[in-house]
């Protein structure tokens, strides 16, 4: 039986095509143009709050806010819907493109087992609880989106390691930096350690696409269209999994004016 959450109303081209093996791009891999998804975008609409365009139902989200150690959130119930939340400083909708705009300032509250402020969604089930999925099936989560602003590095999606041990570390992280370098960062074992893969380059600014896939011992990842793979080591196997995505700013300071704004125009997650 096949289940589905779908965040946006249309996937991006990057979701097809062959996957590659063994961290190398596909024999015949191509990369799609960096334009927008300009049917995507149509179906935004500015005047709403994120949760009037996106499916947010299935998403906690995560702020740079609170008291130390303990980072504000919001709860689905409160994220969804044409009158779901927003917040002027950390989570909105752009006003120009309808876009679901996600802010991280280098000052912010952090969660105990990080030195880095967010602005993220965390996956949550269609019954509150939270996310907590195995490596048997296929698990997705696409997006479209740009960033038009970054300090030095941010993360714009993860699987992060649930139940089944006492690791607090991601299986993978998905990371930006203003040369337009993307790097996805796989985990070496849930006791730290993680290797970097370079595995595209978009300008600032520029619209581009991801999708990650995790089926069995297998990490998918297709950039704008080019594809890698990556072999999940067995330490992870006793341990469940979830998606995140948003702006999880990977440098710190005093400032609250420098930080990552990262902008989705398209978000979609399948289990199946």
């Amino acid at each position: 039986m096949k289940r589905k959450t779908l965040l946006a109303a249309t996937l991006t081209a990057a979701a097809a095509g062959a996957l590659g093996v063994a961290g190398v791009p596909s024999a015949g891999a191509t990369t799609i143009p960096n334009a927008p998804n300009t049917n995507a975008a149509a179906a935004l609409d500015p005047s709403l709050p994120p949760g009037g365009n996106f499916n947010l139902s299935i998403w906690q989200l995560q702020l740079p806010t609170g008291s130390p150690g303990r980072p504000d959130t919001i709860q689905p119930a409160q994220l969804k819907g044409a009158n779901g939340y927003s917040n002027p400083a950390y989570f909105w909708t752009d006003k120009t493109d309808g876009s679901m705009t996600f802010w991280a300032p280098e000052k912010g509250v952090t969660t105990p087992n990080s030195n880095y402020a967010r602005s993220e969604l965390r996956e949550m089930n269609t019954n509150g609880s939270t996310a907590d999925w195995t490596f048997a099936g296929n698990h997705t989560m696409s997006a479209e989106l740009r960033i038009p602003q970054v300090t030095k590095n941010v993360c714009v999606g993860q699987v992060h390691l649930g139940s089944g041990g006492s690791s607090t570390k991601p299986l993978l992280e998905l990371y930006y930096r203003p040369n337009g370098d993307i790097y996805l960062g796989t985990e070496n074992s849930p006791d730290g350690g993680q290797t970097l893969h370079l595995v595209g380059n978009e300008p600032l600014g520029t619209h581009w696409t991801y999708v990650i896939n995790v089926t069995g011992n297998k990490i998918n990842l297709t950039v704008n269209g080019s594809k890698t793979t990556y072999t999940i080591p067995s330490s992870f196997n006793p341990y469940r999994q979830y998606f995140k995505a948003g702006s999880y700013n990977q440098s710190s300071s005093d400032s609250t004016s420098n930080g990552a704004k990262v902008k989705f125009y398209s978000l979609v997650v399948t289990h199946s």
